[in-house]
């Protein structure tokens, strides 16, 4: 098993040619951003992961921190107190002493793409990273992936068949070691903008989530 505390990425990882050029060329645009291939944010034993898509731009690459300073993080951000899995509602920078509570959160693609859509290339070389993360979940861990890029990624991690682990808003899926994978729609502005998905809608995942990583 790999130690949550171990380096489960490389900050200087180059092995997705586009993507390290995006870095760079924004890092030249914007050079206060991290612009580097973001780590995972959270409690190392936690029994919830949450896993996005990748990096925004303006928010997680800005600020190394997984969906902090995108609007996506907002209504996560503000469901995760509420559910008692944070220490405050918002996640404004990587220096605002915010605390995840058994919870973590990490991305299927680390670097950000340019107009946030990696290429199927791209989601499949950086799957080696989320591999060795889902490799150190502990036995009843619960992972929500936000998107299907995200639920297609964790399947890949655990080399199962796509087909056989269909992606939809609250699926529920038994993996392996105890771990279950709860499917939802991607908190991003489309999405919540044009009620996709609803504040009532992501609170009830939520409820699934908790209630699963207390009977577990």
């Amino acid at each position: 098993m790999v130690s949550m505390t171990t380096s489960l990425y490389k900050a200087n990882c180059k092995k997705c040619p586009r993507l390290a050029d995006y870095l760079s060329s924004s890092k030249k645009k914007f050079p206060d951003y991290f612009c580097k291939p973001v780590p995972a944010f959270g409690d190392p034993d936690a029994r919830l992961l949450i896993v996005g898509l990748a990096p925004g731009l303006h928010g997680a690459n800005a600020t190394g921190r997984p969906f902090t300073g995108d609007y996506a993080g907002v209504l996560l951000y503000e469901t995760l107190y509420k559910f008692k899995l944070s220490s405050a509602p918002k996640s404004t920078s990587a220096e605002d002493n915010l605390k995840l509570i058994n919870c973590r959160i990490t991305n299927a693609v680390k670097c950000v793409p340019p107009e946030n859509k990696p290429t199927t290339e791209e989601i499949k070389t950086c799957n080696v990273y989320l591999k060795n993360e889902l490799q150190a979940l502990q036995p009843g861990t619960v992972i929500l992936a936000l998107g299907k890029i995200a639920h297609d990624s964790v399947i890949r991690s655990f080399d199962l068949k796509l087909s056989q682990y269909p992606f939809g808003h609250e699926n529920k899926h038994t993996i392996s070691n105890q771990v279950t994978l709860i499917d939802s729609y991607h908190c991003s502005r489309y999405n919540t903008q044009t009620k996709r998905l609803t504040t009532k809608q992501f609170e009830r995942i939520f409820k699934i989530v908790t209630d699963l990583i207390n009977t577990n």
